[in-house]
């Protein structure tokens, strides 16, 4: 059974030259993982373009929990001003204070690489003038928190960034509510993309190419899995794949 952890980071940035404005979004979302808790200690962000020129943004440092950030819930993380509408990477500097709740204990979560090289993403974004410019990055929290041993864990970060522009999403919901289970949008190419039902029993996946997916929801035993299949995403939109029943 996976789970996915989408990372919800929420900057707003706005980027001149002689063509004109880049309003730019950088959004963080996430999707319930195994822990009650994953605590991300974010100390700064930067953006580089393709020219080699890194900014760095105005963050609003602190300590965020990535399960605040579910079904589609966002955060303004950094704003910042950029001279170049050629977006290569960015990048997440996290501090030491990273931790995970599991069955109500805390544990440290060890991130050695993201306090000194940080976490870096590869965007090759271009921004448009004067529209709002979105990106969404996807933390996948199962395999991106790995237990190294009795109690001990370890980062090791599984990322994509999707254009929110050009992908869709899939909504819905199952019943009973209050069921623990992972919902799954399988794509006709055999590429998966999962999420966690809430306590209402709604579901939201986001960031999907568009195209034709079959939609699984796994619930825990001795429940068995239901699929839904033909449910078809374009691009800007969402698609609601009904309530499923269990």
């Amino acid at each position: 059974m996976t789970f996915g952890i989408a990372l919800a980071i929420a900057f707003t940035s706005c980027s001149n030259d002689s063509s004109g404005n880049y309003p730019y979004k950088v959004r963080m979302t996430d999707a319930p993982g195994p822990y009650s808790e994953v605590n991300v200690d974010i100390r700064s962000v930067e953006v580089t373009g393709d020219n080699g020129h890194t900014v760095m943004l105005n963050t609003t440092a602190g300590i965020y929990n990535l399960l605040d950030f579910s079904n589609g819930v966002d955060t303004l993380l950094a704003t910042s001003t950029l001279a170049n509408a050629n977006v290569k990477q960015i990048r997440l500097i996290l501090g030491s204070n990273n931790t995970i709740v599991k069955d109500g204990i805390t544990y440290p979560l060890s991130t050695p690489s993201a306090e000194q090289s940080g976490l870096k993403l590869l965007v090759h974004q271009t921004l448009q003038a004067d529209v709002e410019n979105n990106i969404l990055i996807d933390f996948d929290a199962n395999t991106s928190v790995v237990e190294t041993g009795s109690g001990t864990y370890k980062l090791k970060p599984v990322l994509r960034t999707v254009v929110t522009a050009t992908t869709g999403n899939i909504a819905g919901s199952i019943t009973p509510a209050g069921t623990l289970a992972v919902v799954s949008a399988t794509s006709a190419t055999s590429l998966v993309y999962t999420s966690s039902v809430d306590a209402d029993g709604n579901f939201r996946i986001v960031g999907l190419p568009p195209g034709t997916y079959s939609v699984t929801v796994t619930p825990a035993l001795p429940l068995l899995p239901i699929t839904v299949t033909n449910v078809s995403v374009q691009a800007g939109g969402t698609v609601n794949a009904g309530s499923i029943a269990l």
